[in-house]
């Protein structure tokens, strides 16, 4: 087979040049068949950062895990994902998202829909409500602690001890 004859595998490395990182502009081939394509922009789903020297005053929203290792002042609402407060993060915001992890200082109510962890290092100064809780030792919570129920643990409810024969009244 000739260098400059038919299509092939030489087509595709002609847009590089080695030693060189390839070119973002130049044509890719058509590869809609294949099963590895990236989702949408609307569908991707990954974890942004908000690094040390970053500082944000506001609501933050979306749809993606979150870490925090900068200063973040007002209300961050991830209902289905994941907000880590880095040991670094320093948070003075209403926190409210899926699961919670804080490494750093949290001032502010922290509301898990399912779980909240409080690191050895982390300091909550607010409210905590979560139907699961796990605070290591040295963390410090400053504010009342909720144990919500988790939807659908209803049937997990055990009767009362009176009403099983338990104890008699």
């Amino acid at each position: 087979m000739s260098l400059f004859s038919g299509k092939g595998k030489d087509d595709e490395s002609k847009a590089t040049t080695p030693g060189f990182p390839p070119n973002p502009y130049a044509p890719r081939p058509d590869r809609s068949g294949e099963r590895d394509q990236p989702a949408p922009i609307g569908k991707r789903e990954g974890m942004a950062n908000i690094g040390k020297s970053i500082s944000i005053k506001g609501d933050l929203t979306g749809n993606e895990d979150l870490v925090i290792e900068g200063k973040v002042e007002g209300k961050v609402e991830l209902p289905s994902n994941q907000v880590t407060v880095g040991a670094n993060g320093i948070v003075k915001a209403e926190v409210s998202a899926k699961s919670v992890v804080v490494v750093g200082r949290v001032a502010g109510n922290v509301k898990g829909s399912e779980r909240i962890e409080i690191q050895a290092t982390g300091i909550v100064e607010g409210d905590v409500a979560a139907p699961r809780l796990v605070v290591a030792e040295g963390a410090v919570v400053n504010g009342s602690i909720t144990m919500t129920k988790q939807p659908g643990a209803a049937g997990a409810v055990h009767p009362p001890l009176a009403a099983a024969g338990g104890v008699k009244a």
